[in-house]
Formats: structure tokens, sequence, C-alpha cells
């Protein structure tokens, strides 16, 4: 679990594969977190149904993930995997009174979009993004969006700078709980 100081631009090369390693000198499995903007340029996308859309937004809280424990990479559990994270956001924010809505991969205040998020295999792991917007400023013009700070009066950037730590360690024991209740179980 890493946690990147603020500023870092998610342009859609973090979720190439071995970024982790290849930028910060991680090795193996990761989860990298920061706050930063987000601006995702059309050579980046990796959703076709992206493509000609705008991505963006001024600040975000990313998630960068990344698991080699599988080989060959396998995108369904890469996809099982993104869900889990996404229910774990939306299970955090209930906690802390911000009441959000899933679509698939996506999570909803009121009717806005709050979320953006997608799943990757290369040969060798398996990546997600996943963000949140902390406001809907510099979100693309043909999409209602939400932000965080704008969704809650009682949440502030010393609540939100929190989050990241809390969102990754909870998924990091969903994995590992994943992986004992496996190592537990009597099979035929």
């Amino acid at each position: 679990m890493i946690k990147l100081e603020p500023g870092l631009k998610y342009d859609g090369s973090q979720i190439k594969p071995m970024w982790a390693f290849q930028k910060l000198g991680v090795k193996g499995s990761s989860i990298v977190s920061w706050i930063g903007p987000m601006d995702i340029k059309s050579d980046e996308l990796v959703d076709y149904e992206d493509v000609g859309l705008e991505i963006k937004s001024d600040e975000m809280i990313h998630f960068v993930v990344e698991h080699f424990d599988v080989q060959p990479a396998d995108m369904r559990l890469c996809y099982h995997r993104q869900r889990i994270l996404v229910m774990i956001v939306q299970d955090l924010f209930g906690e802390i009174g911000i009441k959000t809505h899933r679509k698939g991969d996506d999570l909803y205040f009121d009717d806005g979009k709050l979320s953006v998020s997608i799943a990757s295999c290369s040969v060798s792991s398996m990546k997600i993004h996943f963000a949140v917007n902390l406001t809907t400023t510099g979100t693309p013009n043909d999409v209602k969006t939400a932000g965080l700070l704008e969704s809650s009066r009682d949440l502030d950037m010393n609540m939100i700078s929190k989050l990241p730590d809390k969102i990754s360690e909870t998924y990091i024991d969903e994995i590992k709980d994943i992986e004992e209740d496996i190592a537990k179980t009597k099979v035929f």
C-alpha cells in the first residue's frame, strides 16, 4: 500500500503494466493512492466505449491496483476485484453519511456520476484504476457529475485525506481474507 503526495495527474499511463515498479520501485501486487487531477488523452483510453469522450476532473482520489497472483492474468477475476473495490468504497462512504448508488463499476450521488473506473489485463498482471471526484470542477460538460465535497457539509479535506488509507486497507484485508478462506476450505 503506497500513498503518494497530492498532485500527480492521472493520464491513463498508470494503467499500463508494471507502472508501480517502473515509477515507484514497488515489486509485486500493489495498491497506490493519491489525490490529483485526471485528463486521459484518447491514445491512453482502455475502454472502447470511451473513445471520443472527455474523461477529466480537476481533483480526484485515485487508486491504481495491480495483481500478479494469477498467471496468465484473468480479465474476469480482475473485473470481480474491481467490483469488490467499488463496493468497499460505497460501504465506507455510507459509514460517513454519503449515500451513493452503484451501477456496475460506477458510483452515483443523487443523479451525478461520482466515480470512474476501468479494469484491464496484460500478460503478467491485472490492473484496476478507480477514482472519485472531490468536486465537479473540470469534469466534462456533457456528463452530470457529483463531487464528495459537494455531497456532504460535514466532509472536509482532513477527513478526505484519511479515506485512501481506509479504502486501501479494507481492500487488502478483503483480498487476504479470500485467500485465507481458500486455504482452509476442503475440496473434493
